[in-house]
């Protein structure tokens, strides 16, 4: 097997501790040193110059948590880093130690064996921890919304079922009201905005519950908390828009394209950055977001693959192709229905959110706003199966059909 570094080292990394092995060819001969080292940062500086002085140019290391980032901060720029993922960079089973996981992994770099995960300039690492974080607040006030649920159904308050948003202007008043003590649902009914659909009497019923001192106190305590949560979140919207700046054209682009809204374009900038040349295609962005299936051939023939689990991207491009293919008339509609008819609709709009992701991809890398096909493309450039399939459903409805050219 060709060898492609001759000086290179693996880093097995925990919490408190960083084993190197360093693997280093010289004159045809195979020589090894292997060290331990703390992770305090003068550790960490420590073994930067334990591998410089051995003139290593490239570094491996298994991307565990968080525990791989400070080694990297402190090792970036001065050798050559590779984030490999751990399930593919098993060592082989028997006798195991962390000496002996840091040379597989040395051994694996020396030979190019190692798939490089995408590690984002700094600049996109704090953009990426802000968005996910404004994603987990929001995930946050989410269940606490349930919370505060909880507690009007154990008051028997049925808000939840005349509003469509218990913590809406409406519901927000009628909650503060059963919170200061009001019990006339009469007069707490006309707290809501005109724009309410449900009948007074609907909501006059649905404030007729039995609430007690401690219902007051916990819905007082759960509207608080979502302050507290709304507050940080806006907080975070703040330092966002700041860290954008830069990135300020790009996000332009992104919102001309239908389902993508201006936070919806700030995470996806944050996940795969604004330099598209990481990626070789459109088709590995795709299959790295988990929006598009693998390859699994064997034998000649090609098995359904699954697509991998992708905790953030790919739950937010499935968000924004659901609401893409809202928008009639458009590329992205005709895409969906035309694939929900075939294999149903969880698959048609990941082939939504991929198709998506491909033109995301091109945007960036061209700087070009978003341009739709419109909602014929499918039957412009494939008029003969369009023809032959609505044949074959008239034919279904009991229609005999002659199929013949216009003029």
């Amino acid at each position: 097997m060709e060898m492609l570094h001759s000086r290179c080292a693996g880093l097995d990394v925990h919490k408190d501790l960083v084993v190197a092995s360093a693997r280093m060819v010289e004159e045809g001969v195979i020589r090894r040193e292997s060290a331990r080292f703390g992770t305090s940062t003068r550790e960490l500086l420590r073994l930067q110059e334990w591998l410089l002085s051995r003139r290593v140019t490239h570094v491996a290391m298994e991307s565990t948590g968080v525990y791989w980032k400070p080694v990297w901060h402190i090792l970036e720029g001065s050798v050559e880093l590779v984030l490999g993922n751990a399930r593919a960079m098993r060592n082989v089973p028997g006798r195991k130690s962390d000496q002996s996981d840091a040379a597989w992994i040395a051994d694996l770099l020396a030979h190019g064996l190692i798939k490089s995960s995408f590690v984002p300039p700094e600049r996109i690492q704090a953009l990426r921890d802000l968005t996910r974080t404004r994603t987990q607040m929001m995930h946050e006030r989410g269940r606490q919304v349930q919370r505060l649920q909880k507690v009007l159904e154990d008051a028997n308050i049925k808000l939840a079922s005349v509003l469509s948003d218990i913590t809406g202007v409406s519901g927000r008043k009628m909650l503060v009201a059963l919170a200061n003590g009001a019990t006339d649902a009469r007069a707490m009914a006309k707290l809501a905005d005109p724009r309410v659909k449900a009948p007074e009497q609907e909501i006059v019923q649905a404030l007729e519950g039995c609430v007690t001192a401690h219902h007051r106190f916990m819905i007082s305590f759960h509207l608080r908390h979502i302050d507290e949560l709304d507050a940080l979140v806006v907080s975070l919207e703040g330092r966002i828009e700041e860290e954008l700046a830069p990135f300020r054209h790009v996000i332009e682009h992104l919102i001309t394209m239908p389902g993508v809204k201006e936070d919806a374009a700030a995470a996806i900038v944050a996940e795969i950055g604004v330099d598209m040349s990481v990626f070789p295609t459109a088709g590995h962005l795709a299959v790295w977001a988990g929006v598009s299936p693998g390859l699994n051939e064997t034998g000649g023939k090609k098995k359904p693959a699954r697509t991998k689990k992708q905790r953030w991207l790919k739950a937010k491009m499935t968000q924004c192709a659901w609401a893409a293919v809202k928008k009639r008339d458009s590329y992205l509609c005709a895409k969906y229905h035309r694939i929900r008819a075939r294999r149903g609709k969880q698959k048609a709009i990941v082939a939504v959110a991929a198709t998506m992701l491909h033109a995301i991809y091109h945007m960036i890398q061209n700087d070009v706003d978003y341009q739709d096909l419109g909602p014929d493309h499918f039957n412009r450039f494939d008029r003969e199966r369009a023809a032959k399939r609505l044949r074959r459903r008239l034919e279904k409805l009991g229609y005999s059909v002659e199929m013949r050219k216009a003029a």
